[in-house]
């Protein structure tokens, strides 16, 4: 694990041990602007607004905040390509898009100043995980219109690390850079730095020995157990990172190496609330709900209480001053209803780390039996596993599964390398 440079509690900007009333004035001070601000120069938020009964001048207290329209992603698609801009296209100088695979892609664009801001909370969230200036970071997130690259890029850049491009997939070249290069960061999707140690081991190196000391891991759902996982097979703190395109990017909440109990909310550029996903009502911190945020400081593309789908819980800050998010549990959009039981992939992995002799490699196949789905979980064994034992891994994981999660769930173990592998985001879910 690595040894923090200094005491391990300062910070990389002062504000990130402000005291509550000095961030709550700042909140207040910017959400105010950002209200007017999207008010005036998006005509979805007029509309909105006016349809809601409600003026920027209405707000006098944070929370006032929850009288004002959501923002969802349909949304974004209606005003696709420019239309939720709030500064002229000539203003814009980077554009990046969602990949449009479950309808109209989502346009997101950024001034100058929003690089800037992007870039420093992925710096501040890169010295909250434990980087200082002068490492070598590796980023294995893809590069191109996904923002992960480029945002933790300008982030290590900013906070003076050697980076290295890298972006996804090239798996043995990957492996081959990190030998020689000797990174001390990697960012990267927990189930690709899953492919990389095993690619290792492959090629016959011990993951233990190499030059990595922190991972910060981002862009999918990941379990402690996960967690687990990488620490021991690669002798590094996996620490992480929260952040979607919609708000900015990467960097929107980061964990902290000294603690480890959540990403931390930059919140004096990103406002959270949690919210009951059926009703849209605000719930109190520490209440499991859906994730919304509402940007304080960007200027191109402001979001007002726009819905994540993700799930998760506010928590007190530790590390820092700012409020901490609990690991999210799954997306209320990617929830299964398996036979009436609610399900996600999350929890289906956890008892897949449980059983030893299976691996974190899986794809989750749903299927039809009359009007109700069924659940399929395809999992590779070890490749130390013997292949006699695949009867007994299967019917132990079953148990877990009906034990645990409430369903009956079909198990199918599979040899190494049978499950498809991730260049970046895990596909998890496959309809039959």
């Amino acid at each position: 694990m690595t040894q923090l440079r200094g005491d391990g509690t300062d910070c990389y900007e002062p504000i990130e041990r402000a005291s509550l009333d000095e961030l709550r004035s700042l909140q207040l001070d910017r959400l105010r602007a950002t209200l007017r601000h999207a008010y005036a120069n998006v005509s979805h938020y007029t509309q909105a607004f006016d349809q809601a009964g409600v003026h920027p001048d209405d707000l006098t207290a944070l929370q006032d905040l929850s009288n004002f329209p959501f923002l969802v992603k349909d949304d974004l698609r209606r005003n696709y390509p420019f239309g939720m801009f709030a500064v002229p296209r000539e203003q814009l100088v980077r554009l990046h898009a969602s990949s449009g695979t479950t309808g109209q892609p989502t346009v997101v664009g950024y001034t100058r100043n929003d690089i800037d801001t992007w870039a420093t909370v992925m710096a501040r969230s890169l010295y909250a995980a434990g980087a200082r200036p002068g490492d070598i970071a590796h980023v294995a997130y893809g590069y191109g219109l996904f923002t992960g690259g480029l945002g933790a890029h300008y982030g290590a850049e900013k906070l003076g690390c050697t980076v290295v491009p890298m972006s996804g997939g090239q798996t043995e070249k990957q492996v081959q850079l990190i030998n020689d290069f000797k990174p001390r960061v990697i960012l990267v999707t927990p189930s690709y730095c899953l492919n990389l140690i095993d690619e290792m081991e492959r090629q016959g190196l011990d993951p233990r020995q190499c030059s990595l000391e922190i991972g910060v891991f981002g862009a999918e759902p990941w379990t402690d157990a996960m967690r687990s996982e990488i620490e021991a097979r690669l002798a590094i703190d996996a620490v992480d990172i929260y952040g979607l395109s919609e708000v900015i990017g990467p960097g929107v909440a980061q964990e902290c190496v000294e603690t480890k109990d959540g990403p931390t909310i930059w919140e004096d550029h990103f406002y959270p609330e949690i919210i009951d996903p059926d009703t849209g009502q605000v719930l109190p911190d520490g209440e499991e709900g859906e994730l919304v945020f509402t940007s304080l400081t960007k200027e191109a593309f402001p979001v007002i209480r726009y819905r994540t789908r993700d799930l998760t819980r506010l928590l007190p800050g530790t590390a820092r001053t700012m409020r901490r998010m609990a690991k999210v549990t799954g997306r209320s959009d990617d929830m299964l209803i398996i036979r009436g039981v609610n399900v996600f992939p999350s929890q289906v992995e956890a008892e897949i780390f449980k059983v030893v002799g299976l691996t974190p490699h899986y794809l989750l196949q749903v299927g039809t039996e009359g009007h109700l789905k069924t659940l399929t979980v395809k999992v590779e064994h070890a490749p130390d596993a013997e292949r006699s034992t695949t009867d007994t891994l299967a019917a132990e994981l079953a148990h877990h599964i009906k034990s645990n999660i409430g369903i009956t769930a079909a198990v199918d173990v599979v040899p190494p390398e049978s499950v498809p592998r991730s260049q970046g985001k895990a596909q998890r879910v496959q309809a039959l």
